[in-house]
């Protein structure tokens, strides 16, 4: 855009832009304050939605009398082309998780195509059924804004429980040990022990760690060492997806971390100028905002020095975040907030105990004094 703000939209083969979806995706990216990267996931979904139309003959408009055909063809088609393979034998090409978000995406664009009168009002009951509110957690309800409460989907896979895929402690320390620089080594607390998503990492500025016992005198009331996440737009690509600021709490590891990089840092003259927290120390352009694929890079190589058995990508130090958060006791509130959550039910997933938090919680119990004398007779 003219402003150099950016977001994903979706062509057809002439490498035309798709009217409707265009300005839905526009009104997710702008008028609803959405990152470009949820634009890119949105226009993705509704990309394979317009391919699998074209592909069988039908009009998107109308489309929806068939979403369990859609489903089926999400699940054995690859890359939306050739033809639908099931039966025995056959092996999905999409997990349920990828095809459910696909069809979030669908439902939300033909609700605003039905809004904007693109399509036909008889649509929405067939993405969408009559629902008690009661029942639907509070994002369910407001999924499209609040036009549809007490409404829910029709279509939806039902997900295996899966474990929270994250990084253990050995793994971290592994990585911490394997940094080759104060700046990565500052990376991987920022993520491990304070929860931030890389891109929010890569946006830091200078001025969003306040590091001090009483931080008055840069003008913030919070007490104690503590970083602010805050949503920009930076030049470096790096985006906050909570659109509401948060501020989490860092401990004596990341301060002393952050020392030490501020060492290092004063040693590149290019990095002087930058109000970005991470910059470019020892490669081309010098001083210049790392960014969020520069994160996934140094990860790889980091598993690679640390002979890693598997691979560990940046998020999965955000899991080990709220994880271990979950093991220590803390409230569901308090991982929502650290975390960045805008729903408690994003927080949910790492409540899951483990064997041992379960025994613990049994031997919490206290054991009456004649019980135990009753059992010993």
């Amino acid at each position: 855009m003219p402003s150099g703000s950016r977001y994903w939209t979706v062509i057809d083969n002439e490498l035309r832009v798709e009217p409707v979806a265009d300005r839905f995706l526009r009104e997710l990216r702008f008028g609803r304050d959405r990152a470009e990267s949820t634009s890119k996931a949105y226009a993705n979904g509704v990309a394979l939605f317009f391919r699998w139309c074209q592909r069988t003959g039908r009009d998107w408009r109308t489309a929806a009398t068939d979403m369990g055909l859609f489903m089926v063809w999400l699940k054995y088609v690859p890359a939306g082309d050739g033809p639908v393979v099931t039966g025995p034998g056959a092996k999905p090409v999409r997990s349920d998780g990828r095809i459910n978000r696909v069809l979030v995406a669908v439902r939300r664009f033909l609700s605003f195509a039905v809004v904007n009168k693109e399509a036909p009002q008889w649509v929405l009951g067939q993405i969408y059924e009559l629902a008690d509110s009661r029942d639907l957690p509070l994002e369910a309800q407001s999924e499209d804004g609040g036009l549809f409460y007490r409404m829910r989907a029709r279509h939806h896979l039902r997900e295996p429980e899966t474990p929270v895929d994250r990084a253990s402690d050995d793994e971290i320390v592994a990585l911490f040990t394997a940094c080759l620089s104060a700046r990565d080594r500052l990376i991987v607390l920022l993520l491990a022990r304070a929860g931030l998503r890389r891109s929010e990492t890569a946006g830091l500025r200078r001025g969003d760690l306040h590091l001090l016992p009483n931080n008055r005198s840069m003008g913030c009331e919070v007490e104690g060492a503590h970083v602010h996440v805050i949503r920009r737009d930076n030049v470096n690509g790096a985006w906050a997806k909570s659109r509401h600021a948060r501020t989490v709490p860092v401990d004596f590891l990341l301060v002393q971390a952050f020392d030490q990089y501020q060492i290092e840092r004063q040693q590149c003259a290019a990095a002087v100028g930058s109000d970005f927290l991470l910059v470019n120390l020892f490669r081309a352009p010098l001083g210049s905002p790392v960014t969020p694929d520069a994160i996934n890079d140094l990860f790889k190589a980091l598993c690679a020095r640390a002979g890693l058995t598997r691979s560990v990508a940046p998020h999965m130090c955000r899991h080990a975040f709220a994880s271990n958060l979950a093991d220590s006791g803390a409230l569901l509130d308090e991982i929502q907030r650290l975390m960045g959550h805008a729903s408690v039910s994003s927080s949910q997933p790492y409540l899951h105990p483990n064997a041992s938090r379960l025994r613990a919680a049994v031997d919490r119990v206290p054991t009456p004094r004649l019980l135990i004398e009753g059992v010993i007779r």
